[in-house]
């Protein structure tokens, strides 16, 4: 039912239909609310949770416009937003004495957030929650301190954010540059019109043949073990993990909804599982081999 309420209340492919859509839900007074999260807890009452849900979509809409800056589809970072309300209504406890929206609040920003240090770099940014608050909060402290150039920070700029954030100057230095310079493909050309390509700027370590052939066989052999292990994984999953992990410019979730006529939380949940059942066919291969030799 959970799964359905979201897929209900998604935005589609006309974002500006759905932003309209949700400002036309009334907002829920106090009494009313305490009455609606009684009759989830207590009975499961899906009428109850469709006014819960319908009342904060645009508490989600508004959480997620201020993460329009990292480069992600807006559908799919409300659409996260709204599987992290779906967990705040699951675990809301209406005694406690406040307000379902201050308490959503934390699990929308949570499940936007997580979206984002996922989708962000092929090299994972954040792993600490410290990297996790300097990731989020470096944009709006440059914008405090006017630091708004794209190269690195001023010193007196580094150390004044680290301070705030009780972080290394090192680690903000790092963000920013990350930040500033997400990754391209280095054969992308140096500016337009010009034959050079960014590769051809990298200083050369005058790598022998010997390891040149080693690196080439070992890549090799790694794409050989993605390629039978993605024979352990159904055609829909193979088709997901492609579509979304593998190509250049990945789909998102809305595009395989609409493809498989279901959810995009069942779709995020098959990616997930796909994904954990390649890594262990991968690992197995490996043990294999080295028992094997």
């Amino acid at each position: 039912m959970a799964e359905k309420t979201i897929t209900d209340h998604s935005p589609d492919n006309n974002l500006n239909s759905y932003l309209m859509r949700t400002r036309s839900y009334p907002m829920l007074e106090a009494e009313e609310e305490i009455c609606l999260a009684e009759k989830w807890r207590d009975k499961e009452d899906p009428k109850a949770l469709e006014r819960m849900v319908t009342s904060h979509l645009r508490l989600v809409v508004k959480i997620a416009m201020g993460y329009r800056g990292y480069g992600l589809p807006v559908e799919d970072l409300i659409a996260e937003g709204n599987i992290g309300m779906m967990q705040a209504i699951r675990r809301f406890d209406p005694d406690r004495g406040f307000r379902l929206a201050t308490y959503a609040m934390w699990w929308i920003r949570a499940a936007i957030q997580e979206y984002i240090l996922r989708s962000w770099s092929l090299v994972k940014i954040g792993t600490t929650a410290s990297q996790k608050k300097l990731f989020f909060k470096l944009r709006m402290l440059k914008g405090q301190l006017k630091a708004i150039e794209e190269g690195d920070l001023r010193p007196e700029h580094v150390s004044e954010i680290a301070l705030r954030l009780m972080v290394p100057e090192h680690d903000v230095v790092t963000m920013n540059r990350r930040m500033v310079g997400p990754d391209h493909s280095l054969n992308a050309p140096i500016s337009e019109g010009s034959e050079g390509e960014w590769q051809d700027r990298l200083e050369s370590g005058y790598a022998n043949q010997e390891y040149l052939l080693s690196r080439h066989q070992e890549l090799v052999h790694q794409r050989d073990m993605l390629r039978k292990a993605m024979k352990s994984l159904s055609q829909r999953e193979r088709h997901i993990i492609n579509e979304r992990r593998l190509r250049e410019s990945p789909a998102t979730l809305q595009n395989l909804s609409d493809h498989f006529g279901i959810s995009r939380e069942r779709v995020r949940q098959i990616e997930v599982r796909a994904f954990e059942k390649l890594k262990k066919s991968v690992k197995n291969s490996m043990v294999l081999e080295h028992i094997t030799h």
